[in-house]
């Protein structure tokens, strides 16, 4: 049967990009399309696919089993207010969450990881699949960073790795040394919004990974549509962290970047 790999996709363009690099490795990719937010295109680059719904945790397991996967890794972004909603659960996750200390994404996510490989589905560390994405340090844009983003920009570092540390969000938004706004269960791109609403023009945005980051359960990232935010509330800077936060769709960012004169740091 060749080699396979599950792919539990969620919503991004980089779901497509994961399969294509996985296939050039050599996989037979068994995509499980999470409803509601995979791109349809996986439909039909798959070698084998299934819509899940995503409180459907034993239809997922199902269809790995018939396809024959014993491996698999998560891509792309999931609504995480499932969670706390809980609407339409299916027995096996409702049981999940009922065992659970805390409904934090990643303690779920720990979880659903380890009622996976106890049924023979080990989930994988999809770092083989990012390395394209993911930058050295250094000024990516044209538009150097005012003095004043620098500052917002060191300031704000070590305090978004502390928030994500917690399991509260991994991005910050700040202006004048000051924080705006913290990443909790909206994401990235409605924080910032949420900051530009608050701050006006001028926000620098900040996108860590924890000091302990298993990649299996979550892959902090920024792309093109975290810049098409920074554009609409007339954003400073996106700073993120270099060799550990992807930045997909890296040369369409930077191209809206540099013609709306937003500074794009990777800092290490």
């Amino acid at each position: 049967m060749g080699l396979r790999i599950g792919i539990i996709a969620g919503s991004g363009r980089f779901t497509l990009q994961a399969l294509e690099r996985a296939k050039a490795r050599g996989y037979v990719c068994v995509v499980a399309g999470v409803r509601g937010e995979a791109l349809p295109e996986l439909k039909i680059a798959a070698d084998a696919f299934e819509w899940i719904g995503p409180t459907e945790l034993e239809k997922l397991i199902t269809f790995f089993k018939s396809q024959g996967v014993t491996e698999t890794v998560f891509v792309g972004k999931v609504e995480p207010r499932i969670l706390v909603r809980r609407d339409g659960l299916d027995e096996g996750l409702a049981r999940l969450l009922s065992q659970v200390k805390d409904k934090t994404p990643t303690t779920v996510l720990r979880t659903l990881i380890e009622v996976l490989t106890a049924q023979g589905i080990r989930v994988k560390d999809p770092s083989f699949l990012l390395e394209p994405f993911l930058c050295p340090p250094g000024r990516l844009s044209a538009a150097a960073p005012a003095a004043s983003t620098e500052e917002d920009a060191a300031f704000g570092w070590a305090l978004a790795r502390s928030i994500a540390d917690l399991d509260i969000g991994q991005t910050i938004v700040v202006k004048d040394k000051a924080i705006v706004a913290v990443e909790a269960m909206e994401g990235t791109d409605e924080t910032i919004r949420r900051a530009g609403r608050l701050a006006g023009p001028g926000i620098v945005a900040i996108k860590v990974g924890r000091t302990r980051q298993d990649m299996r359960i979550d892959v902090p990232a920024v792309g093109l549509e975290t810049m098409r935010v920074l554009v609409a509330v007339h954003g400073a800077a996106l700073v993120f962290e270099a060799g550990r936060v992807p930045f997909f769709q890296k040369e369409e960012a930077l191209a809206l970047a540099d013609a709306n004169g937003i500074a794009v740091l990777a800092r290490e």
